[in-house]
């Protein structure tokens, strides 16, 4: 049983000291980066609500056309 514990103590700075290493790889995007890719997914979000609306009201249309 006290090996156990003293391999805890001795496991978990590895681990955050792996956690620092991989945060010290990432690249973070700049401004310029983060505004385009943002409007980008903002912009083709509400094309793709437009569509899935659309594709809706046809649907809608169609099984009430079906019913009556």
């Amino acid at each position: 049983m006290g090996n156990s514990s003293s391999e805890e103590k001795t496991s978990k700075p590895k681990f955050f000291d792996g956690v620092k290493a991989e945060f010290k790889k990432i690249t973070w995007p700049d401004r310029e980066l983060l505004l385009k890719q943002s409007a980008a997914v903002v912009g083709i979000s509400i094309v793709l609500g437009g569509v899935i609306a659309v594709l809706d009201m046809i649907l809608q249309y169609a099984v009430d056309f079906l019913v009556k």
